[in-house]
């Protein structure tokens, strides 16, 4: 399994407004150039982070784009999930457990707890403690 191009390029636009402090705003192409993310698919991400919640947009002069809620209010999954949708490791973990072998499957509670403990880290994980990972200015 792996998250797709946009999900990446959407995590590290959050992180690098996390970095930014409160109430600050990057223009998109600031952080299209910064973050090395095609501008046209930025574009598409703000919009996406937008919509869930994550992100708010101003236009004008003094616009741009920034966290809508502190960053350690918003986790890894918030923001993967906005851009792909619920994490799904096979389609058997799934709401409709649409699973030919149904609970006879050896496989459906590793599925499962695999899927759980990934949501689980993922949920845990916020943007305030991944800014406590990047290395300091001193390092």
């Amino acid at each position: 399994m792996q998250i797709t191009r946009q999900a990446d390029y959407a995590v590290r636009a959050m992180v690098y407004l996390a970095q930014l402090g409160p109430e600050r705003r990057a223009a998109t192409s600031q952080i299209a150039q910064e973050k090395q993310i095609p501008p046209s698919f930025l574009a598409k991400i703000v919009s996406q982070l937008s919509v869930a919640g994550l992100l708010q947009t101003s236009r004008g002069a003094r616009g741009g784009v920034s966290l809508a809620r502190p960053p350690e209010e918003i986790s890894l999954l918030d923001v993967v999930e906005a851009i792909d949708g619920p994490i799904l490791l096979n389609e058997c973990v799934g709401d409709n457990g649409g699973c030919m072998f149904g609970d006879d499957c050896p496989m459906k509670p590793v599925w499962c707890d695999a899927q759980h403990e990934l949501v689980e880290r993922l949920s845990k994980t916020n943007f305030a403690h991944l800014l406590s990972l990047l290395p300091t200015a001193a390092d």
